[in-house]
């Protein structure tokens, strides 16, 4: 976005929008789980607009702003109206398209940064191109082993939850190892301590326009409600998905109500528009989850040496989310954009590959093909894929989702990118009135399970083809004594009838987006969460 759109965007704008979404809907939300940042899909919109609308002489940041204005008027009509109750329509299917899309948009960015090195030169593209791919691995082997049974647990959970940040402080020390330090690198570009990247002020002179472009903005406008209104609600079901026990409910409305406000301050400031952050979001609720060991007893009084991690209950607070966009407020500051600057674009690439190839790995469709490809003699009975009859209905399925992340990646690589909101939108009703005529209700039960628990459903009427008594699905099995030894992320071990708890509370994770959506990246890795978004197949 930073070289798409001339400089227009650069580290300060999204640290400063990420700061402006962490701290609002921390102390406002009803879902202050939900991280709120710059995605890469607002990335593509903005600079698409840029291509747009920077022949015709008019003036860029005033436009957005009215692009921002308008769309505010109208996230307040979605939420006066109810229009979240929609949203008992969005499944798996929609959010698992999403998510895939979300991923590739992670991977092509990380490779983008590293097609731009060639500017300085072979040398430093090639040793880029080793440095990001040392990254991923790194940093996908920290998560591997924060799941593992390696070492005690809080050596697991400090890898698992350290492991990325660390990671790029040590490689971007690597590269000034030896013969290495006199290969000139392309860096993170900064720009003053709290000062917009072009020479303008904060306030965006919103009436340098003719009337007609004031107009103009709101057929922009309304494309931008329409990825809103699916993102960031996607992004909240997915946060509050029925793998996570919550406790306090959802509110949508009231949060689309926000969102738009953050939406119009975002365009009189000059920063990119702000909202839900797909993984950032699960990552976050995935990180405050207390977990506890389950093993299998054997009749001897032992263990049978199975055991398994499940989740507890979830701590939820606001705390960390609003600690996260404090933090991230303090790296606007002259001395750790010093310090920021320091960092290879090779490092970034290498996060950007991380966080794409981890949303792949806990994605519904990647799940759907590796069970095709799998051997189905030693796939196991548990397999909900398995009591499907028809084996060919997972094929169609998982194939009707591919052509549906493949219409929605290709168009965003044209001209007509700016429409990329419709295709989207356009997944609802296809899940709701054509699926059902190809696909049983009971294969499309396994295929395309609800995105979140009937509970956090019942403000919007609950799930799609659900009855809900409005009786909450989320039990906790039993209330932790806050007087036990504690430890971030276990509820501890317990063989049958035997339980020790561990509870406290995770670091927030964070967003994105290229030159400075890189920057969005080291929130990420800085925030201190590397968790995968895995354990099911909506997770993106």
């Amino acid at each position: 976005m930073f070289t798409k759109t001339d400089s227009s965007f650069g580290v300060n704008e999204v640290l400063l929008a990420s700061v402006l979404g962490a701290v609002v809907f921390s102390l406002f939300a009803c879902q202050p789980l939900v991280i709120v940042g710059v995605t890469g899909p607002i990335t593509v919109f903005n600079y698409t607009v840029y291509d747009i609308i920077t022949p015709r002489g008019t003036n860029y940041f005033a436009f957005m702003c009215w692009v921002g204005l308008w769309s505010l008027v109208m996230h307040w009509a979605l939420a006066i109206s109810n229009a979240c109750n929609g949203l008992t329509y969005v499944t798996r299917f929609s959010c698992d398209i999403f998510g895939f899309y979300v991923a590739f948009i992670y991977l092509q960015k990380g490779i983008q940064v590293l097609t731009r090195q060639w500017a300085a030169g072979e040398t430093s593209a090639y040793l880029s191109i080793v440095v990001a791919l040392l990254v991923l691995m790194v940093g996908y082997l920290c998560g591997v082993v924060g799941t593992s049974t390696l070492f005690q647990r809080y050596i697991r959970k400090f890898i698992e939850d350290y492991g990325t940040p660390l990671t790029v402080i040590f490689f971007t020390g690597f590269v000034h190892i030896g013969r290495m330090r006199s290969i000139d690198l392309q860096t993170l570009p900064t720009s003053k301590a709290f000062f917009p990247t072009q020479d303008r002020g904060w306030l965006i002179h919103f009436w340098d326009v003719e009337a007609a472009d004031v107009f103009i903005a709101v057929p922009f406008a309304v494309l931008l409600t329409i990825l809103f209104y699916f993102d960031h609600n996607v992004s909240s079901l997915i946060a509050q998905g029925t793998e996570f026990p919550l406790r306090k409910p959802a509110g949508f409305h009231f949060d689309i109500f926000l969102l738009g406000l953050t939406t119009g301050v975002a365009g009189l400031l000059g920063i990119p528009f702000p909202n839900g952050l797909i993984p950032q979001a699960p990552f976050h609720t995935n990180s405050l989850c207390v977990t506890r060991q389950v093993s299998d007893e054997s009749e001897a009084g032992g263990t049978k040496g199975h055991a398994s991690r499940v989740v507890d209950h979830v701590v939820e607070q606001r705390v960390s989310n609003l600690a996260q966009g404090l933090l991230t407020l303090g790296t606007m500051s002259g001395p750790l954009l010093t310090v920021l600057h320091l960092i290879p674009r090779g490092v970034l690439a290498g996060l950007f590959f991380i966080m794409g190839v981890q949303a792949l790995e806990g994605n519904g469709i990647t799940l759907k093909m590796l069970h095709i490809v799998r051997d189905h003699a030693l796939t196991s009975a548990s397999d909900p894929l398995s009591r499907i009859e028809r084996k060919r209905a997972i094929w169609y399925f998982t194939g009707l989702e591919l052509i549906g992340f493949g219409a929605t990646f290709a168009i965003t690589q044209t001209i007509a990118a700016i429409g990329f909101p419709i295709i989207i939108l356009l997944l609802i009703p296809v899940r709701t009135f054509l699926l059902p005529r190809y696909f049983t209700q009971e294969e499309l039960s396994i295929l395309d399970a609800p995105t979140a628990s009937p509970y956090t459903m019942e403000s919007v009427g609950g799930n799609f083809g659900e009855d809900v008594n409005g009786s909450p699905s989320t039990e906790v099995p039993e209330q932790i004594d806050e007087g036990d030894c504690t430890e971030r992320g276990e509820a501890g071990d317990r063989k049958v009838g035997s339980l020790r708890r561990r509870s406290s509370l995770g670091t927030a994770h964070n967003g994105l987006n290229d030159a400075s959506y890189e920057m969005q990246q080291l929130r990420v890795g800085a925030s201190g969460l590397s968790n995968r978004s895995r354990s099911r197949g909506g997770r993106s």
